[in-house]
């Protein structure tokens, strides 16, 4: 149950019925008309900028529109008033019954309240973290993770199919590193000294790797030239760290579908055919770049390379994709990956990629267009930095990785709930910071406390509801939910029936951050009916003298727990019954 989209087709509606009658020309597109929450609660319920975006095409004075608008609307049983503001917005306000009429359908869907079939089914493949196999997961990976496990439960709330994706670079020289690291620490666990050199791993977590080496080989190893040992180490250690990071996200509540392996590219012939499918569209050439912007002429050598033509789709400049030695760019497994993805029949691809990618953005999106031929969209959602704060400031904690902070490290501190809700506390591609007190401490402040409290104190009435005899099923079966009539009952019901809506938004933009907003601000609303029931007693949740009214609360704040339990699950945060 969508009001919005009822509203919004009630007014599509009217328009067409201006239409017939020749008050609007036939020939309009309705394609930007919308309804929406007006910006100021006091304005009304609902908003539709259909006068002011249809005034210049259909030549005439958007408060005309909206005034023929608000007639026809009035007459509808659903519209209580329909009042033009301004130059021609149109403010409506609905009738109590009909946002009465979402609390039992919420009861009713349960978990699966806002469930939308917008998507029809249609297949996306989510690629997320693809952090390298050279470590545990750093502070970063963990955002990037938990946005996009959070985008892909969104996704699969919203009616798509979802594959969740890690892509494992394993095909570069930095496998070739970890190797050497874990080889240093196989001669350590075989009692010889080591140093590790500038560019190798020196993180403790490879101790281990190392003995599990010795263990395998013995001191076989020991000695040898890297000829001998290198590939079956970079395997080996791939594996290692393969292992470690399914761990960190499993810790995480992150669970992947798919792991493909960039590895598995070379030597398949998949990158040469990805390569040929833009030659045979005629991106592909041999020519030489110009300098990087920055650089001197004098500081630049050209040289001919083969490159790809990613300007025919929007990108700035043309990209390389073999070097002038024959050996493949880093751009042209990625442009086999792509490929392979398009391949399988996707209908809509999503990179999550870290703060440093957003050069990556335009190359990319060009080779899925001109692999597809324009038919699969590429949405490349960027991840910002995380700060840790601790007492004020920048917090440090142990150094496992050698070199930077562990995700185990942040989810020991705080849990995997309070990290993931706190990760989309903030837009992706905006900077956050994750401050150790304010996200432990127990107050509004704290957007993940005052969630959970919310759900906890309804926890709370239903305990106190059985104590005193009540029967929970039958009673908010039986409610009568037009009785609920003052503004603090009706701004939580408001709210609940916003979540369909909210729901599809936050899909269509790929923006799970907005599921977050919303459950603080229904979090909000119903703690300040919570806090009005202190002082009017009509208002408590309780009453012990009109049982009808205590059904018709009991069902209200029922929603609201139905609609926290649904919003947290696409965050992947456990809702909490009893704050401790």
């Amino acid at each position: 149950m969508n009001l919005f989209a009822d509203i919004k087709a009630l007014v599509l509606d009217s328009l067409a019925q201006m239409q017939a009658a020749g008050t609007l020309p036939a020939d309009l597109d309705f394609a930007n008309v919308t309804v929406e929450p007006p910006r100021d609660a006091l304005h009304g319920d609902m908003a539709t900028n259909a006068a002011m975006v249809l005034a210049k095409i259909a030549k005439k004075n958007p408060r005309e529109i909206a005034d023929a608008l608000a007639e026809i609307l009035r007459r509808d049983d659903r519209v209580q008033s329909a009042d033009v503001a301004g130059p021609g917005f149109l403010n409506l306000r609905l009738e109590n019954t009909v946002w009465a009429s979402v609390i039992p359908a919420a009861l009713a869907a349960g978990a699966d309240f806002g469930r939308s079939k917008m998507g029809a089914n249609k297949r996306v493949n989510v690629e997320y973290v693809s952090a390298n196999p050279t470590g545990p997961l750093h502070v970063g990976h963990t955002r990037g993770a938990v946005f996009g496990d959070a985008l892909a439960s969104l996704l699969d709330f919203a009616g798509y199919d979802v594959t969740r994706e890690y892509y494992i670079n394993d095909g570069g020289a930095q496998v070739d590193v970890l190797a050497r690291s874990v080889y240093l620490r196989y001669l350590e666990a075989n009692g010889q000294e080591v140093s590790f050199a500038d560019g190798t791993y020196p993180g403790d977590y490879l101790i281990a790797v190392g003995e599990a080496v010795k263990e395998k080989y013995g001191d076989t190893l020991v000695g040898q030239p890297e000829s001998e040992w290198l590939a079956e180490l970079r395997q080996f250690s791939t594996d290692a760290m393969m292992d470690m990071i399914r761990e960190d996200l499993a810790q995480l509540g992150v669970k992947m579908d798919h792991f493909y392996s960039e590895k598995s590219l070379y030597g398949t012939g998949r990158i040469e055919a990805a390569i040929k499918a833009l030659d045979d569209k005629g991106l592909i050439y041999e020519g030489t770049l110009d300098p990087p912007k920055g650089k001197l002429p004098e500081d630049w050598e050209a040289r001919e390379q083969t490159l790809f033509k990613s300007t025919a789709h929007g990108d700035d400049v043309d990209r390389p994709v073999k070097k002038s030695d024959g050996s493949w760019t880093y751009f042209a497994p990625d442009i086999a990956y792509h490929y392979d993805k398009v391949e399988r029949g996707f209908d809509l691809l999503i990179d999550v990629f870290g703060a440093d990618h957003g050069g990556y953005v335009k190359r990319m999106k060009a080779a899925v267009s001109a692999l597809s031929d324009g038919a699969v969209p590429l949405d490349i959602k960027l991840t910002q930095l995380v700060k840790l704060f601790k007492n004020g400031e920048p917090f440090k904690m142990s150094k496992r990785a050698g070199t930077f902070i562990t995700l185990r490290d942040l989810v020991d501190q705080v849990g995997p709930d309070v990290t993931r809700f706190v990760m989309l506390t903030r837009k992706n591609d905006a900077p956050l910071d994750f401050d150790f007190d304010k996200v432990m401490e127990q107050s509004k402040d704290n957007p993940v406390f005052y969630v959970q409290y919310a759900h906890a104190r309804i926890n709370s009435v239903y305990g106190k509801a059985r104590d005193a005899g009540i029967d929970l099923d039958s009673a908010i079966k039986g409610a009568d939910i037009s009785t609920l009539t003052h503004t603090s009952e009706l701004a939580v019901m408001k709210k609940v029936g916003e979540w369909p809506r909210l729901l599809e938004l936050a899909a269509k933009h790929n923006e799970p951050h907005r599921v977050a907003f919303y459950l603080y601000e229904l979090a909000s609303d119903f703690h300040s009916l919570w806090n009005a029931g202190k002082d009017v007693h009509e208002l408590r949740f309780l009453q012990d003298d009109n049982a009808d009214a205590t059904a018709s609360k009991l069902a209200l704040i029922s929603s609201v727990k139905v609609t926290l339990a649904a919003g947290l699950q696409i965050l992947g945060v456990t809702p909490i019954d009893e704050m401790r």
